[in-house]
């Protein structure tokens, strides 16, 4: 499944787990049903564009992507500006890309942890800091 020109992505929503909370809290059983649907709408919306550009899905589920392509996979750029777009301004994701599994999650970490809502490729962590 993996060769030199495989590129992974792991994608992952940004605060949800808050929202969720917040509903509970809230006792509101109508806003939670409507964050599952927006997440899970989200979540399908990215799996579907990423399948359209020769990914293959090994995850989709909760909030989170995850697939690999062995194909020319388009920029890491429009990858993101295209999960920005297609998801709207309520839900935020970050995304991490990398050779393996492994790269794309340590990438996404990176992501996550220097502020969220970004892409981040293993190759480049050391320009990110």
């Amino acid at each position: 499944m993996e060769d030199s020109r495989a590129k992974y992505i792991t994608v992952d929503g940004d605060d949800i787990g808050q929202k969720i909370a917040s509903a509970y809290i809230k006792n509101d059983s109508s806003e939670l049903v409507r964050i599952n649907e927006l997440v899970c709408e989200a979540t399908s919306r990215i799996s579907d564009f990423l399948t359209v550009h020769g990914f293959v899905i090994l995850f989709c589920a909760a909030d989170g992507v995850a697939g690999f392509c062995n194909e020319k996979a388009p920029s890491d750029e429009f990858i993101f500006e295209s999960i920005k777009s297609l998801v709207g301004s309520e839900l935020k994701f970050s995304a991490g890309v990398g050779k393996d599994l492994r790269e794309s999650y340590v990438a996404l970490l990176s992501a996550k942890s220097s502020g969220k809502g970004r892409l981040h490729n293993f190759e480049k962590l050391d320009l990110y800091v």
